[in-house]
């Protein structure tokens, strides 16, 4: 009995841990595109460092979805 009450807590963790994790980066990721084309749009001479910076902060916002992924498969995984 409370072998399925600690598998059903695992799974219902690891998908609040997804379904949570996953909201930060993509609002800030969205938010990062969306500002990173308004400033090539009203400057198109300064694309080039605009771009390399949007995906520089890309990459450095998504690892925290990366985390709770990691984090959910712990869970789903390795506490059973």
């Amino acid at each position: 009995m409370e072998q399925a009450i600690i598998k059903a807590a695992c799974a219902v963790g690891a998908g609040l841990c997804m379904g949570i994790g996953a909201i930060g980066p993509a609002l800030g990721e969205g938010n990062a595109v969306g500002k990173a084309l308004e400033g090539m749009a009203r400057q198109p001479e300064a694309s080039g460092t605009l771009r390399t910076n949007m995906i520089l902060g890309c990459a450095v916002t998504e690892s925290t979805g990366i985390y709770s992924l990691v984090i959910a498969l712990l869970l789903l995984f390795v506490f059973r």
